[in-house]
């Protein structure tokens, strides 16, 4: 197994085939996913039954719910855009199950039915972005706590719900918040992590919405810069696998007219403690 950083985000994970990797090659690649937080491999042969499985040797799967699961398994949800819909998911910055009080682990994303050009997907470092802020700015936000949301994406009245893409959804009923803390301290590496997003977290906990926004649009700023980010463009037989406790990502909505569908397993994390 070689690990190669890739861009300014994560690692490309070459000669290994995650349907058939050994016990010595996960522990290998359980220290890279914590090194470097989102990996990316191409050229496998990974069908559902075979995501399932790699996805359990690497943590508890919990499911979505909000998302269309596929026929074949109810713990792989479809990230779907049909051919003639407008709107993507996950078209803006965001952070999966944020709005968790335990938030995901990681996201395991394969390739299934990709459009001819466009659909790349875009991945921010919130570890590095955190240890390049300004001190004084690190000062501001320690020992802050946000609140983070799904009712303003999923609610009866949510973003999603008004666009092309509501009959994918479901789990109305189940939206709500949760508060985090804004700088945390990573479960496996010990960093510190700059923990906001600008797909749910809503404000700061007492702080009102106006004096929130401003400082939080000026975390994204800051996170949203090339030297955090990578772009990675999907081909046939390409995985991604992504710690969502540390990083950003967004899917690019260039390919209208064409189809795209992605099998995804979400695995469970745990609380996140303060730094």
């Amino acid at each position: 197994m070689q690990v190669s950083p890739f861009e300014s985000c994560g690692a490309i994970v070459s000669d290994l085939q995650l349907a058939t990797m050994t016990d010595a090659d996960l522990t290998e690649l359980r220290t890279a996913f914590s090194q470097h937080g989102v990996l990316f491999f191409r050229d496998q042969t990974l069908p559902p039954k075979e995501h399932l499985r790699f996805a359990r040797r690497f943590g508890k799967i919990v499911v979505n719910k909000f998302f269309k699961t596929t026929t074949l398994d109810p713990e792989i949800a479809e990230v779907r855009k049909e051919k003639t819909q407008q709107t993507n998911i996950g078209g803006g910055w965001h952070t999966d199950h944020s709005y968790d009080d335990n938030p995901a682990l990681g996201s395991i994303l394969v390739a299934r039915t990709l459009p001819e050009t466009g659909g790349n997907t875009h991945f921010s470092d919130l570890a590095a972005a955190y240890d390049a802020l300004p001190e004084p700015l690190k000062k501001r936000i320690a020992g802050l706590r946000a609140v983070h949301s799904n009712t303003h994406l999923y609610g009866e009245n949510g973003l999603y719900r008004l666009t092309d893409l509501a009959d994918q959804l479901g789990g109305m009923d189940r939206v709500g918040d949760a508060t985090h803390p804004v700088v945390i301290r990573h479960p496996e590496s010990g960093r510190k992590v700059l923990y906001v997003n600008p797909g749910h977290t809503i404000q700061f906990e007492d702080w009102d919405f106006d004096r929130s926004r401003s400082l939080l649009d000026e975390l994204y700023a800051h996170v949203n810069q090339s030297q955090f980010t990578s772009n990675f463009n999907w081909l046939p037989g390409s995985v991604t696998f992504w710690d969502n406790r540390r990083t950003w990502h967004m899917a690019d909505n260039d390919y209208q007219g064409q189809m795209r569908l992605m099998h995804r397993i979400t695995l469970a994390g745990t609380g996140l403690a303060a730094a």
